[in-house]
């Protein structure tokens, strides 16, 4: 993955549980594949390679109901989400679920669909879910392409007399992004770009009129677009310029993502607040919420209570953060709105770290949101060099993740440096790498609801660790590489499928779900 933006792939996106690869990344694929169909679907059947982990847990993780809320072109948020099957049907849309082996599958989140419209238009596409929602098409028809949903992305097959032309026409546009690409096919061109702003009717219509065209396919974008290259893609480039300049992780993780996006930093900060009331209004939910979901009863509400009484060994800031990451899971496990950070899976341990340095330690709104952006730099730099997905390196790219994330906030919260606050991210990576995803019966409930919990807690405690001067010897860069390259020595009953540890004890094949 390259052009990583906060908003679009790590703080990010605000969806349905449970799960950001599954429901988000199920979402915008079908999202994606709606626009680039053209018209409204009549028949669609989406197929999961037998040896991913879609085909094992598709149903339970709603994949199914997000690849209908996508190809109805719903919003991701829209409240008739898990009625999204029933409301295809109504719609006369057949949508249809299919396991099968499907050739050079390369991902565990691999899916080919196809798709009908009702005016006779056909498309085949495959794509793949990559972690925290995003994703890639990597097939159209019989061509090979790379849309990633961060921009308007056009593709054109033409005679190859035709090319030429084609070409000379889409290099003139100023909202062009990159050059445009071509490859063959005997005597057939496909030629793929990508623009900042819709391809304008009368561009179209020149190219239709080119002798030799055949076809053209416009993916409209899932996230907000792309202006510009990344301003670094390694830590260690990050902290030299916030040194440099004596601004911190905070300060030019706002910077980077204005730059990236071309909107304002006022704008920035405001939208990362809007996620963050989300994540607010998810720990209030959670502490209150009475059923929902399939496997645990929720408790958040009454360990907080018990807290609050002093029923409970212990207690303080470090309990108050894990039950507030807790309540986040329940309402993730319910299907109810969270904003992914950087997964579903992980939905619950920054929002509960946040949120207790605004209740529990007074801090201001906006320094809220400036260690949300923080958080959010950290998740950049995973996503540059590793995965948040756990089908490919298991719960340490998500839980853990967002621990190291959340560690980061806290160092940024108190007035830590960008180079302690890396060092933060990079202890809480050091004393999570190999946890394997081991989701009991294929939901995100046991183990995630305590992982997250305990990574809420243990980001305060990495956060001290370092402010109080620990000294880091391995930096976070050479971290994530080291924990990647654990993730990817993991057998894949260990990724998120349901076929080890946790999950096959005799407790967890025998659990009954409570609805």
């Amino acid at each position: 993955m390259d052009q990583i933006s906060i908003f679009n792939h790590v703080i990010g996106p605000i969806m349905h549980g449970p799960s950001s690869s599954h429901t988000a990344g199920a979402y915008h694929i079908g999202k994606m594949a709606f626009s680039m169909l053209g018209s409204k679907p009549k028949k669609v059947i989406v197929s999961f390679d037998k040896d991913g982990s879609y085909a094992k847990v598709y149903h339970e993780q709603g994949v199914d109901m997000a690849f209908a809320s996508g190809i109805m072109g719903w919003d991701i948020i829209d409240k008739r989400f898990e009625i999204a099957l029933k409301s295809a049907a109504e719609s006369e849309i057949d949508i249809s679920f299919e396991v099968k082996s499907l050739k050079d599958a390369d991902h565990p989140n691999t899916v080919d669909t196809q798709l009908t419209s009702i005016d006779g238009k056909q498309l085949n596409i495959r794509a793949k879910s990559i972690g925290g929602g995003a994703i890639v098409f990597t097939k159209l028809e019989n061509w090979q392409i790379d849309f990633t949903g961060n921009a308007y992305e056009v593709a054109i097959e033409s005679e190859s007399n035709a090319e030429s032309q084609i070409m000379e026409l889409l290099s003139h546009d100023d909202n062009l992004i990159n050059e445009p690409a071509r490859q063959s096919q005997k005597d057939l061109s496909l030629i793929c770009t990508r623009y900042r702003s819709p391809l304008p009717p009368e561009l179209q219509q020149k190219i239709k009129e080119i002798n030799g065209f055949r076809k053209i396919w416009i993916a409209e974008p899932v996230y907000f677009v792309h202006k510009t290259d990344p301003m670094f893609l390694s830590s260690e480039e990050m902290i030299a310029i916030a040194a440099e300049r004596k601004i911190s992780l905070g300060q030019i993780a706002l910077e980077y993502e204005s730059k990236l996006l071309g909107i304002p930093e006022d704008a920035i900060l405001n939208e990362m607040l809007r996620r963050f009331d989300i994540m607010k209004n998810a720990v209030i939910r959670g502490l209150e919420i009475k059923d929902g979901m399939k496997l645990l009863r929720p408790t958040a509400g009454k360990i907080f209570k018990a807290e609050a009484e002093g029923k409970v060994a212990i207690g303080g800031l470090h309990t108050r953060a894990a039950v507030r990451s807790m309540a986040v899971m329940h309402v993730n496990s319910s299907m109810g709105i969270v904003c992914a950070a950087p997964t579903g899976g992980s939905a619950g341990t920054i929002p509960g770290t946040i949120v207790t340095l605004v209740e529990d330690k007074g801090l201001s709104r906006e320094n809220a949101g400036m260690s949300l952006l923080a958080a959010g730099i950290i998740g950049v730099i995973v996503a540059n060099r590793a995965t948040f997905a756990a089908e490919i390196a298991g719960c340490q790219v998500e839980i853990g993740a967002a621990g190291a994330m959340s560690a980061s906030a806290v160092v940024d919260a108190f007035g830590g440096n960008a180079r302690q606050a890396t060092d933060a991210a990079a202890i809480a990576f050091q004393n999570t790498m190999g946890s394997v995803c081991d989701l009991v019966q294929g939901f995100v409930e046991i183990p995630c609801h305590t992982r997250n919990a305990v990574a809420s807690a243990n980001a305060f405690i990495c956060a001290d660790l370092i402010l109080g001067g620990y000294e880091n010897p391995i930096n976070l860069d050479e971290t994530i590489d080291a924990m990647y390259s654990v993730g990817k020595m993991m057998p894949p009953e260990l990724r998120c499928t349901a076929l080890g540890g946790l999950a096959i004890t005799p407790s967890a094949l025998t659990m009954k779900h409570l609805k």
